[in-house]
């Protein structure tokens, strides 16, 4: 059966005639007869009698009239919880960030849409880049937060390569540092005999590309993508490294010293989701927040 017809068989059985379903329908008398005898005709049954007063049900109209106030109620359901969605009152995001965007961006930008709209819910897990972008592509998030680096994610700020066939959303670039113990020499030469410390695979090979273009190749002999880590065996005197801003506010070991450097360039910063998916309110409200997050942090 049409539901529409079976809306408008609703309103007749509700109004007690066709004049007034019509009226309520905004439509007319005769328009609203017609579909009235299609549905009979799907039936197989008399729905309703005709008489001067309006109209009568038959029993197959009673019980079809239970089944018909049923999808009017599902329907008013859908209305609301769509309105929900569109108002910000309902809604879940799946977000996933690689670890100092975890500390630092996404928990500003989470409180932000909390306190604006309580009603949206965000799930994050941690990733690093390439298994983030995968995320969104598969359809397991909607929304990923990367990096880059210039060699890998061309100039300003464009998404990385592997990234490209999602749309874009940058939020800034920042600073890559030299971390050393405090107190060490931070010249060329004596980088060059230095032990070096490596992150991910994405900064393990900026790291060495940042060294060879300065004419040599570094010791890597520690590995870690966990910053804390990083910056313990610095402290140390076990190792230098090259740590972004972003790692260096989430967690800042006191025994080290950070030193501008030209060396290690800047990272881009961005988020990306599925072409369109900036269309559904809650994951445009947390793109917003994101952006605002990062538009605050200090350079």
């Amino acid at each position: 059966m049409d539901p529409r017809r079976l809306l408008l068989f609703r309103s007749v059985a509700r109004s007690g005639s066709l004049s007034a379903a019509a009226r309520e329908l905004a439509t007319t008398q005769p328009a609203v007869s017609q579909q009235l005898r299609l549905l009979e005709r799907e039936a197989g049954l008399p729905l309703v009698l005709r008489g001067p007063r309006g109209v009568a049900l038959t029993e197959a109209g009673e019980r079809l009239l239970t089944q018909a106030d049923a999808i009017a109620a599902h329907l008013h359901l859908a209305d609301e919880e769509l309105a929900d969605l569109a108002q910000l009152r309902a809604g879940r995001v799946r977000l996933v960030a690689f670890p100092s965007a975890a500390a630092t961006l996404v928990p500003d930008a989470l409180d932000a849409l909390t306190r604006d709209h309580p009603g949206v819910s965000v799930e994050m897990v941690e990733a690093e880049p390439p298994e983030a972008a995968a995320a969104v592509r598969q359809g397991e998030a909607d929304v990923a937060v990367l990096f880059g680096y210039p060699d890998h994610a061309g100039p300003g700020l464009q998404a990385p390569d592997d990234a490209a066939d999602l749309a874009w959303v940058p939020l800034g670039d920042e600073p890559v540092s030299l971390v050393v113990d405090d107190g060490a020499s931070t010249t060329l030469d004596d980088l060059r005999s230095q032990t070096w410390i490596a992150g991910c695979p994405r900064c393990r090979g900026h790291l060495v590309d940042s060294c060879r273009r300065a004419g040599f190749e570094p010791r890597i002999r520690f590995e870690s993508d966990d910053y804390v880590v990083v910056q313990n065996l610095v402290a140390r005197g076990l190792g230098v490294t090259a740590l972004p801003r972003l790692a260096l506010q989430a967690f800042r070991h006191p025994g080290v010293a950070v030193r501008a450097s030209a060396l290690f360039g800047r990272r881009t910063v961005g988020a990306v989701h599925r072409a369109g998916a900036e269309q559904v309110p809650s994951i445009r409200a947390l793109l917003e927040r994101l952006q605002r997050a990062a538009a605050h942090l200090p350079d």
